[in-house]
């Protein structure tokens, strides 16, 4: 066995490995990185990027079928499935060298090819290696997770980790799962020229506000999209080329099976307890430090720090735990000021608290503002017009705002952005936007809260006649 002792050792090389490992070792630290698969993590291999690559694939079929709105004469879009995937993977490819292994051992990270497991509380084994490090960083992420559905394993199905090598285009998607990833693919093989259904045991887009999601699901149903609630499967069967969903609320049958129900996080191959590292089903138990309950020395980062489950959640976790391990200095993690979006068209977006969360924990002291998007002018030139956007704020600050409509997901950004900084409300409004331009929702929601207290205020109209009688 070879042996290797570093300041830090990171096993997983997606997001949030990649990040804490460039930083750190380019501040002074020597860092080992252990990854047994794909460096970037699924994230860049099966999910973030190759779903919004298809996903522009499909919009552009869709464009080409939906101009006369425009004056653009409307065409049937030839579909190329196979061509589309081709896309999907020169996407990959083009970002992959920025988190490959020569890259990284380029910064001067000392990379093994090896799945990485605790063999005791101060030491890795990875292949043929052993390492000990000052601290461990366990940011292994997770996978998709497949529900024991009777008769699942007597058919072919796809997940994420698969459906983007799928070069046949299905005749009848079926999905199972209404979540973020379900809805997503589910739009994008709509305009991609298949059938979908998709089913789902509870409500789609659950986690989200229902008036924002009713937004979205009201578009995807007009494109062609069956989308089933409220029916669990309860089994499947397949015959020849098809495959049917059991449910309470009926059988439903198509040609291709995609499972989209939730993650699991990767923990198997780590051997946590040799570790001495408390874990669940969820992740590792750590606390708002990121930092093991039980081992002191092993952090967590992802997906397997057992919250919020994104890309950017990594990432951000990378800053807290650099900020903590290689400077010593106090370091939490925080979780309202963090925003997630879901690609369909149009895109429904969130950060911090929703309308019915914000009301149950702030109670009257809530104020809820809205501005719809049919009256911003820009959305108005591009006939992107359906959308809302709702800001929960508390004495002057916002705490939450949930967006569905055109560029849900870039627009976000600027209530995140307040959150995290503790802004108010006026820090909004008073901001000057170009114009015409998408971005004006922010400010016309931030002037919604203002208006009453300046249009409908005797005391503001008292002042003002004053003002009009006695000054020059």
């Amino acid at each position: 066995m070879n042996r290797i002792k570093t300041d830090i050792c990171i096993i997983g090389g997606g997001s949030g490995g990649l990040s804490i490992a460039a930083g750190a070792v380019q501040m002074g630290a020597k860092v080992v990185l252990l990854e047994g698969h794909k460096m970037g993590g699924d994230c860049l291999n099966y999910g973030c990027v190759p779903s919004k690559a298809l996903i522009a694939s499909a919009k552009q079929a869709h464009a080409m079928a939906h101009g006369a709105k425009y004056g653009v004469a409307e065409v049937e879009p030839t579909v190329d499935y196979a061509a589309t995937k081709d896309h999907v993977h020169d996407v990959i490819e083009t970002i992959a060298p920025v988190d490959s292994v020569e890259r990284f051992e380029g910064l001067g990270v000392h990379v093994i090819q090896e799945f990485g497991k605790f063999i005791s509380k101060t030491e890795v084994q990875a292949g043929d290696t052993i390492v000990e490090a000052r601290r461990f960083v366990v940011a292994t992420g997770s996978g998709p997770f497949v529900p024991p559905i009777p008769g699942i394993d007597d058919v072919t199905y796809y997940t994420n980790e698969n459906i983007f090598d799928l070069r046949e285009k299905p005749k009848h998607l079926l999905i199972i799962g209404g979540g973020p990833i379900g809805m997503e693919m589910a739009q994008a093989h709509r305009r991609l020229g298949c059938n979908v259904t998709v089913i789902e045991g509870a409500k789609a887009f659950g986690k989200d506000d229902p008036e924002m999601a009713a937004i979205v699901l009201e578009n995807l149903t007009a494109e062609g999209i069956n989308i089933v609630e409220d029916a669990q499967a309860e089994k499947i069967s397949g015959k020849g080329d098809t495959i049917t969903v059991h449910t309470p609320k009926g059988d439903f049958t198509g040609s291709h099976l995609l499972m989209a129900v939730g993650r699991k996080v990767n923990t198997d191959k780590l051997d946590l307890d040799t570790g001495g590292v408390a874990h669940d089903r969820s992740g590792l138990k750590v606390g708002a430090d990121l930092r093991s309950v039980t081992n002191k020395k092993v952090y967590a980062a992802g997906d397997v720090a057992g919250g919020l489950q994104f890309t950017h959640v990594a990432g951000y976790h990378a800053g807290v735990l650099i900020r903590s391990m290689l400077f010593s200095l106090p370091s939490k993690q925080r979780t309202d000021h963090i925003p997630w979006a879901t690609y369909t068209d149009p895109e429904l977006a969130q950060v911090g608290l929703t309308e019915a969360q914000a009301k149950k924990k702030h109670g009257p002291a809530l104020e809820v503002v809205r501005f719809e998007f049919h009256h911003n002018d820009r959305l108005i030139a591009e006939r992107k017009t359906k959308g809302l956007i709702k800001v929960m704020a508390v004495k002057g600050r916002p705490v939450g705002a949930s967006i569905a409509g055109h560029m849900a997901g870039e627009l976000i950004g600027m209530w995140a952005m307040a959150i995290a900084n503790k802004m108010k409300m006026s820090a909004i409004a008073n901001t000057v936007l170009p114009y015409p331009t998408v971005s004006e929702v922010n400010k016309r929601a931030a002037g919604a809260y203002f208006s009453p207290r300046l249009f409908e205020n005797p005391t503001v109209k008292r002042i003002v006649g004053l003002v009009q009688r006695w000054l020059p």
